[in-house]
């Protein structure tokens, strides 16, 4: 199996692949992966596919579709090759973009598998793009590397096909700092315009990955390790890979010195690499038995992904603060805004976390402006479930056990042997280190019932206070003391009123009769601005005030009550520094 792909016409968006086989059945079959592991959609990569063109022995052969993704070949012999183009134009982590700027790529979205042949050895060349001004673009991937120099165009090889489409490539006019962590080498490439400070975005990923490489114990699971990201205006997403991540930022994310303090987006920035860090060991190796081996053809339902993405949403936040990237009042802030975004979903009390894993494909990964009414993210809950079981391991043994302990048994047990994990794995885990029935505690995993915190947080030392928020700004967390009125929507300002972006169940708004996608232009006959919220607040509970507002291009009208603000914003503080030692050290 050979791939040679070549960025024909960046101007065009197009990435031509030349694929040859020696050892093909006859009426060999093609197909493109409709999905890739970590993103959990049914993405149709093959839709993207442009001419293919098949050959036997320098001869035309017939290709047949036989569905969206799948192809056939009319061939008798073994030797066969494959032309294809591949249209590259999704700026995402998850498929492939090209332009006179950069490309990148995602294995799963360019490399047709051979069907019966994905366990052999897989080749790969990479060639310099057509266009003579872009020769100079250098060009990184942690696949294993044949021929080139490092950073350079050349020969690459992969052990199967799995391992070939968990590689991604980035090209271009790269930035590139190297650091070691634990004494492996880890490349920070940035792609796109900036003013980053290599030194300490080194700096800080080196202390996040030693933390966890350390958690899990030495040696690292990986030879090399590559955070590519592309630096945008504005932007954001990430996706794990076995010895990489695929990165997208804001521009103003990215400190510009090496004594910049930790802001806000630089904060969100080094989450999200300690977020995808984790991954390396929780879900490309720990996995779920359902993922062992993926089925990228359709769907693959596990009621586990509360284990993959919420833990590691638990852990990333708390690396950062506890590899002394970002201090302890930063780190609280952002829990509280992780149990803010719970609370404010009337979600949270219709679907479990097994049904929020189990529904990923549909309901989470394709959200409406009902989501916050209809479901609760395996994220967000999920990060709090593993709030719950560190504490609650902490606290019933003394602080001599942790969370940390189930991740290193799942990473010997499961992770070293290849082994999925079952339903019951983590339960299991948790039961011998507490030495006791653990039903309780992971009957939250099915109930729609908020997860106990607020009573395991004062017992180190912290307060959880539930107030009302202060508005589409207040994001949880802060000493604000919240709007006495409630609405229940967020809005946006427009030129003529608000654009109303959802509405929460059962609130005032709602109530009224407003609506996803109204554009709200009155309140008691006045035109409304992006003040109208704290407007509100002069108003007295039990009274009621006519709203007017265009649906499409009717004008309609309802009554707003007005209530007091509902309590779904959490701020947590420090109220006895003594005890907290037993969970922030």
């Amino acid at each position: 199996m050979h791939y040679h792909i070549h960025a024909i016409d960046p101007k065009a968006h197009l990435f031509e692949v030349t694929l040859t086989v020696s050892e093909a059945s006859p009426s060999q079959v093609f197909c493109l992966p409709a999905w890739l592991p970590g993103s959990y959609m049914i993405r149709d990569f093959a839709k993207n596919i442009i001419d293919i063109d098949a050959k036997e022995n320098q001869q035309p052969l017939s290709v047949t579709q036989l569905d969206k993704q799948t192809w056939q070949l009319n061939n008798q012999g073994s030797h066969i090759t494959l032309c294809y183009q591949i249209y590259a134009w999704d700026l995402s982590v998850r498929t492939a973009h090209l332009d006179t700027n950069h490309g990148f790529f995602n294995g799963s979205s360019v490399f047709l598998a051979a069907k019966g042949l994905e366990s052999q050895s897989h080749r790969v060349t990479i060639a310099t793009p057509a266009l003579a001004e872009l020769s100079h673009w250098t060009l990184v991937t942690s696949m294993t590397r044949t021929t080139g120099e490092q950073f350079g165009f050349g020969d690459f090889s992969a052990e199967n096909y799995d391992d070939l489409i968990d590689h991604p490539v980035e090209m271009g006019e790269l930035t590139i700092e190297t650091f070691y962590a634990a004494g492996v080498p880890h490349d920070i490439v940035l792609s796109g315009k900036h003013r980053a400070n290599m030194a300490r975005l080194a700096k800080d990923l080196k202390a996040i990955c030693e933390y966890q490489i350390n958690l899990f114990g030495t040696p690292a699971p990986f030879e090399r390790y590559v955070f590519m990201t592309t630096v945008l205006d504005n932007g954001f997403g990430g996706l794990e890979h076995k010895a990489s991540t695929a990165l997208m930022c804001s521009r103003n994310d990215l400190p510009q010195s090496l004594e910049a303090p930790v802001d806000k987006g630089y904060r969100t920035y080094l989450s999200l690499c300690s977020h995808e860090y984790f991954h390396s060991w929780n879900v490309k190796r720990i996995k779920p038995a359902e993922f062992s081996p993926f089925d990228l053809s359709q769907e693959s339902y596990t009621e586990q992904l509360w284990a993959y993405e919420g833990i590691t949403s638990y852990y990333d936040d708390l690396i950062t603060f506890k590899s002394q990237c970002i201090d302890q009042a930063a780190y609280l802030t952002l829990l509280s805004q992780i149990m803010t975004r719970v609370y404010r979903g009337q979600g949270r009390f219709k679907q479990t976390l097994k049904q929020s894993s189990f529904n990923a494909w549909t309901k989470f990964y394709k959200q409406d402006e009902n989501a916050a009414n209809a479901i609760v993210s395996y994220y967000t809950k999920g990060a709090l479930f593993g709030l719950f079981l560190d504490l609650t391991l902490r606290i019933e043994t003394q602080g001599q056990k942790s969370l940390d302990d189930v991740m290193r048994q799942l990473w010997q047990q499961y992770g070293l042997t290849g082994v999925g994990t079952d339903p019951l794995s983590h339960q299991r885990i948790v039961e011998t280190i507490l030495k006791r029935p653990c039903d309780d505690v992971f009957a939250y995993l099915n109930s729609c019932d908020d997860i106990p915190l607020e009573a395991l947080l004062a017992q180190v030392g912290v307060s959880m206070t539930l107030r009302a928020s202060e508005g589409n700004t207040d994001l949880g967390g802060g000493d604000a003391k919240g709007f006495n009125i409630g609405f229940g929507a967020r809005t946006k300002a427009e030129s003529l009123g608000l654009k109303v972006l959802s509405v929460i169940q059962h609130s005032p708004a709602h109530q009224a009769g407003l609506s996803a996608g109204d554009l709200l232009i009155a309140a008691d006959n006045l035109q409304v601005t992006a003040q109208f919220e704290q407007q509100l607040q002069s108003l007295t509970v039990g009274e009621q005030i006519s709203l007017h507002w265009f649906r499409r291009d009717e004008l309609m009208q309802g009554t707003l009550p007005i209530s007091e603000a509902a309590l779904d914003t959490i701020s947590l503080s420090i109220k006895d520094a003594s005890k907290t030692s037993l969970w922030l050290g």
